[in-house]
C-alpha cells in the first residue's frame, strides 16, 4: 500500500508558510488518534484554546479540566516514533513514521503520543507548539499581528523598489518578473495562476497588485514548508535564526567543526536579503532557504574539490580515469571521428587515452578505430591537441596507449611527430632497476607516458617483429580487415615495429599476459597487460584475490568488448573492485556507466587520479572482490539518506503531450562490492508538479565505503517517452551529513539549473547500532555469544606465537566497541532520538528538557575531566534518572 504525504494538502488546500498559520490550524482544531500503552487508538478532536495557554481533547472520560495539557508543562515536542509507546507498540506498523508525533509533559515527562492523517497536520502541530513552549512565557498576541514581521518588511521594501510610479500598485508582468528574480527556476506560469488567485479571492482582478497582495503571493509561492520546519526547530522565537541558533544548527544537524560566530555573521551577511536582519544577525526563511541552497552547503565534501589524497604512492596504487574510443562520437561502426572527442575527455580529467595508428592516405599515419569509420583524423593534428589541453585540467601524468596498424615508415614519421610537439613533456627515462614500484603521480606531473609494445634488447635492427595482443587486432578481425597469414599458430598475431616508435616506451611497456603465477615471477614493474573485458570478467569471477593481489605491482588496462559496436558501456565498478586501475570508458555513451565513472573521479579534485583503498595497497592484506559481508578490519558503514523533497524538477524528454504535470519518485543506488550493491525507492509524489515532497527515509549497510558510489535518479512513475528526469552521482566519502541539496544532472551529465534534491544525510557505524540485538527471541535468550574474527594457523611458529598473544586484546577491544554502540543507542532512544543522532544532540534534548522545568532540577556536566560525567543535583524525575544512568554507562 502506498503511503502518501505531502505538505500541500493541508485542509482547504491550506499551505503551512508561517507560524501564524500552524496556530491557526491548531485554534480550528483536528481530529487526532492518540495512542495509549495497552496498543488501543482512539480519535479525538484536540484544539487550543483561545488564551493559547493549553491543548484540550474531546470526547474523553476524564473531566474537562484533566483532558488538557497546559503550554508551559510541555518540555519537548518529539516527531516520528520517539517513545516506548509508539516504538513497541503494535499497532505502529499500521501508520507512517512521518505521521506520528509525542508530546512530553509535566515533571514527571509523561507522554501523550498522537497519529496524524498527513505528515502536514504534524508539521503544523509540532512547529505551533515548539513556538508556543518557547514564546509563551511571554503570553504573546495573536501572531501576525503587531508590527510587521523582518520577512514581511523587507519583501514591501523589495516591492516600494519596483513601483517606480510611486502610486502603491505594480503591473501583474513585473510583479511575477520580481518573484521570478528572487527564486530562480520558478515558472512565470505557476507565478501568474498564483496572482489570479489571490485577485479572485481578494475580488480585485485587474493589470495591477497592491503592495499586500504581493506580500501574500510570495509568501505563498517562496516558502518551502519542509524548510520553514526546520527553522523553527532551531529558533529561539520561531521565525528566524539568531546567531547563537544557527551555530547550534551547524554543529548539531550540519556536523561542522569550529564553528564560530563571527562565521555564522558571515553566513548571515551573505545570505541574508532584508537589511535589517543583516544589522541584527537574523536569517530569515528566505535567507536560511538561499543559505541551504547555496554552494557552501553542498552535499558533496568541498575538500575533496581539490586534490587531497596522497599523491606520493606508485602510479599502480591508483584509479586513472581512461577513455577507449575518444575520438569518436558515436559508435563504434559508422561512428565519425572527430578531434572535439579529445578535448572532451581531457577537459573531463581524463589521464589515459588510447590512439590507434592505421596508415594515411598522405603518407602519414590517422586516427579511427576501424577503416570502417566515417571518417579519420590525421595524427599530427590529435597529437597537437594534447600538447594543448593535457594538463588542463589536472597536472598529473597523462597516458597515451598506442595501438600500431600502420606501417614501419608511417610509425617513425609518428615517432618524429611526438618528439618534436611534446618535447619536454614526453618520459622518456629508462625504468630504474633497482625500484620495485613504478614512480608516483607526484613525480610524473607534467608528464605524458606512451603505453606501448617495445623491441626485445637482443633486436639491433631499424624494425623488429612484437607480439600483438591489443584491442584493435580484434576489431580489425571482426570486419574482416585481418591478414591470415600474419597469425601464428599461438594465436597471436605478429606485427612490425620500427625502433623509433620503441624508444618511445618507458614505463608503461605492453607485454601479453600468461597467468597470475607466472606474472609473480617474471614480470618487470614497468610491464602492463591489457585485458578485455570478458576475460577481466572471467578473472574477477573465478580469481578475484589474484586479481587484486597482481594489481598492487602492476598497472592494468581493461577496454571494452568488441562486440559492442553501439559504444555503450562495461560497470567499471566490476573491474575497479579488483584494482584494476583503467577501466577504459567510451566518453561519447552517456547513462548509468558513464555516471559512476564521471561521479567517481570527482573525488580526488577532479584530477584523474584516485587512491585505491589500503586494503587493495599494502603488501600484507587478504582482499576478494566477492566477499559478501563485512570485511576483516573495515568497519561497516550506514547509510541514513532521508529523501525530503524536489525542486524545479524538469519534464522527460519526449513527454510533450502530457501537460504541465510529472508524477516523480527517487532512486538511490549504492554501486560497490557486491556485498554493498542495493537500491531503495521512494514512493511517487502524485500530482505533485515539480515541486515533490517525498518525505522518506532509506537506509543502506556500507562494508567497504571507499569502493561505493551513491546515485541519485528521478525518474517519472507516469511517463511518455522517457521516464528519466535527473541524476546526480556522488562517491560516499565525499557525502556530507546534515540537510543537503544535490545539485541534479542530466543523462550526459550537464548541470540542470536549479533542478535540486532536498535530503538528510546521516552516517553511523553499524547497522542499528547494537540496538537490534535486544530484541525479540535473541534479546529472550540472554547475553548474545559474539562472533570474532579468527586466525589461521601458518606453521611458522614466531609468527603464529605474536598473533596468539593478539587475540585476546583484539577481542577485548571488540567487546569495548560492541557494549560503547549498545550503550550509545540505549542513551539516544532514553533522549527520544535515532540512532543516526550525535552526542551533541543528546546533550542538547537534555538541556531542552531543563530550561522548561518549573521544579528547574539541576544537572552539572564536568567538563574539566576527559569523559565529562552529567551529575543530578537534588531530587530528579524518573526519566531523567533513566537518561542520567544510560550516559554514565556510556
Amino acid at each position: 500500500k502506498k503511503k502518501t504525504v505531502s505538505f500541500s494538502s493541508m485542509p482547504n488546500d491550506r499551505k503551512i508558510n508561517s507560524t501564524a498559520a500552524c496556530i491557526s490550524l491548531m485554534l480550528e482544531g483536528c481530529e487526532l488518534k492518540k495512542v495509549r500503552s495497552n496498543s488501543r487508538m482512539y480519535s479525538r478532536f484536540f484544539v487550543l484554546d483561545a488564551d493559547m495557554r493549553s491543548v484540550r481533547w474531546e470526547p474523553s472520560k476524564k473531566d474537562s479540566e484533566k483532558a488538557k495539557i497546559e503550554i508551559k508543562s510541555v518540555k519537548e515536542v518529539r516527531v516520528g516514533k520517539k517513545t516506548p509507546v509508539l516504538r513497541s507498540n503494535g499497532l505502529s506498523d499500521q501508520f507512517p513514521d512521518e505521521c506520528a508525533f509525542s508530546i512530553i509533559y509535566g515533571d514527571n515527562y509523561e507522554s501523550l503520543d498522537l497519529v496524524a492523517s498527513s505528515a502536514d497536520v504534524v508539521s503544523a502541530w509540532v512547529m505551533g507548539l515548539r513556538y508556543l513552549v518557547s514564546y509563551g512565557k511571554h503570553s504573546p498576541e495573536a501572531p501576525g499581528t503587531g508590527h510587521p514581521s523582518l520577512r514581511t518588511s523587507w519583501i514591501s521594501s523589495v516591492f516600494d523598489l519596483a513601483d517606480l510610479e510611486k502610486s502603491g500598485r505594480i503591473p501583474v508582468s513585473r510583479a511575477v518578473q520580481l518573484i521570478k528574480a528572487l527564486n530562480p527556476g520558478m515558472k512565470t506560469s505557476t507565478i501568474e495562476l498564483k496572482f489570479k488567485e489571490l485577485q479572485k479571492a481578494s475580488e480585485r482582478p485587474g493589470t495591477e497588485v497592491a503592495c499586500d497582495l504581493f506580500v501574500e503571493a510570495y509568501c505563498e509561492l517562496c516558502t518551502r514548508p519542509e524548510i520553514f520546519f526546520l527553522l523553527v526547530q532551531f529558533s529561539s522565537n520561531k521565525e528566524y535564526l539568531g546567531v547563537k541558533d544557527l551555530l547550534m544548527f551547524l554543529e548539531v544537524e550540519q556536523g561542522m567543526e569550529g564553528v564560530t560566530e563571527e562565521k555564522c555573521l558571515e553566513i548571515v551577511s551573505k545570505y541574508e536579503p532584508s537589511k535589517e536582519g543583516r544589522e541584527k544577525g537574523y536569517l530569515a526563511i528566505d535567507g536560511f532557504t538561499r543559505y541551504l541552497l547555496s554552494a557552501d552547503c553542498s552535499i558533496f565534501d568541498p575538500q575533496h574539490r581539490k586534490v587531497c589524497q596522497d599523491m606520493a604512492q606508485p602510479l599502480s596504487h591508483y584509479y586513472i580515469s581512461s577513455a577507449h574510443s575518444a575520438c569518436l562520437l558515436e559508435d563504434n561502426f559508422w561512428g565519425r571521428s572527430d578531434i572535439s572527442g579529445y578535448i572532451s575527455a581531457l577537459g573531463l580529467g581524463c589521464r589515459s587515452i588510447e590512439l590507434v595508428l592505421w596508415d594515411g592516405p598522405e603518407g602519414e599515419p590517422v586516427v579511427y578505430t576501424s577503416p570502417s569509420a566515417a571518417s579519420c583524423v590525421p595524427f599530427r593534428a590529435v597529437v597537437g591537441l594534447i600538447d594543448q589541453h593535457a594538463f588542463t585540467a589536472s597536472a598529473y601524468p597523462l597516458i597515451l596507449c598506442l595501438v600500431v596498424r600502420c606501417s614501419a615508415p608511417q610509425q617513425r614519421l609518428a615517432a618524429q611527430c611526438l618528439r618534436k610537439t611534446l618535447g619536454e613533456k614526453l618520459y622518456l627515462e629508462p625504468p630504474n632497476p633497482v625500484a620495485s614500484y613504478l614512480p608516483s603521480p607526484e613525480e610524473l606531473k607534467g608528464r605524458i607516458l606512451i603505453k606501448g609494445k617495445k623491441l626485445p634488447p637482443t633486436c639491433e635492427d631499424s624494425e623488429g617483429e612484437v607480439s600483438d595482443e591489443e584491442e584493435g587486432w580484434e576489431l580489425a578481425r571482426r570486419l574482416g580487415q585481418e591478414d591470415r597469414e600474419a597469425l601464428e599458430g599461438g594465436g597471436l598475431r605478429r606485427v612490425r615495429l620500427s625502433r623509433e616508435l620503441s624508444e618511445l616506451v618507458s614505463l608503461c611497456q605492453a607485454v601479453p599476459f600468461q597467468d597470475f603465477e607466472s606474472s609473480r615471477r617474471g614480470q618487470r614493474y614497468w610491464e602492463m597487460c591489457s585485458f578485455s573485458e570478458v576475460e577481466a570478467g572471467r578473472f574477477a569471477n573465478e580469481c578475484p584475490a589474484e586479481l587484486v593481489s597482481y594489481n598492487k605491482r602492476f598497472l592494468s588496462r581493461i577496454y571494452p568488448s568488441p562486440m559492442r559496436i553501439d559504444a555503450s558501456n562495461m560497470n567499471p565498478q566490476d573491474f575497479w573492485k579488483c584494482g584494476c586501475q583503467m577501466v577504459a570508458m567510451n566518453y561519447q555513451t552517456p547513462g548509468l556507466m558513464m555516471d559512476l565513472n564521471a561521479g567517481w573521479f570527482r573525488q580526488n579534485g577532479a584530477c584523474g587520479y584516485v587512491l585505491r583503498p589500503a586494503i587493495m595497497r599494502e603488501e600484507v592484506s587478504y582482499f576478494s572482490a566477492n566477499a559478501k559481508d563485512s570485511l576483516p578490519g573495515v568497519p561497516a558503514q550506514l547509510l541514513h539518506l532521508k529523501v525530503i523533497s524536489g525542486q524545479n524538477l524538469p519534464k522527460p524528454k519526449g513527454s510533450g503531450a502530457k501537460g504541465e504535470v510529472v508524477e516523480p519518485y527517487v532512486c538511490a543506488e549504492i554501486h560497490g562490492i557486491p556485498a554493498d550493491c542495493a537500491e531503495h525507492r521512494t514512493k511517487t509524489a502524485l500530482q505533485s508538479g515539480d515541486n515533490p515532497i517525498f518525505d522518506e527515509s532509506l537506509e543502506f549497510q556500507i562494508n567497504l565505503p571507499e569502493l561505493a558510489v551513491l546515485r541519485f535518479v528521478v525518474l517519472d512513475d507516469d511517463y511518455i517517452g522517457d521516464e528519466f528526469i535527473a541524476q546526480y552521482t556522488i562517491p560516499f566519502e565525499c557525502l556530507q551529513p546534515g540537510y543537503r541539496h544535490v545539485p541534479l544532472q542530466s543523462l550526459a551529465g550537464e548541470p540542470l539549473p536549479h533542478a535540486t534534491l532536498f535530503v538528510h544525510v546521516a552516517i553511523t557505524d553499524r547497522r542499528g547500532g547494537g540496538k537490534g540485538h535486544r530484541r525479540g527471541l535473541a534479546g529472550r535468550r540472554g547475553r548474545r555469544v559474539r562472533e570474532y574474527t579468527s586466525t589461521k594457523a601458518t606453521g611458522i611458529k614466531a609468527i603464529d606465537e605474536v598473533f596468539r598473544m593478539a587475540t585476546q586484546p583484539l577481542r577485548e577491544a571488540t567487546d569495548l566497541r560492541e557494549n560503547v554502540q549498545n550503550a550509545l543507542v540505549s542513551f539516544k532512544e532514553l533522549c527520544g532520538l535515532t540512532p543516526v543522532a550525535n552526542m551533541k544532540q543528546c546533550i542538547l534534548t537534555v538541556s531542552t528538557w531543563l530550561l522548561h522545568s518549573d521544579s528547574a532540577p539541576s544537572v552539572t556536566l564536568n567538563l574539566a575531566e576527559q569523559y565529562p560525567p552529567m551529575e543530578a543535583q537534588g531530587p530528579i524525575p524518573d526519566l531523567l534518572r533513566k537518561v542520567l544512568t544510560a550516559y554514565e554507562t556510556v
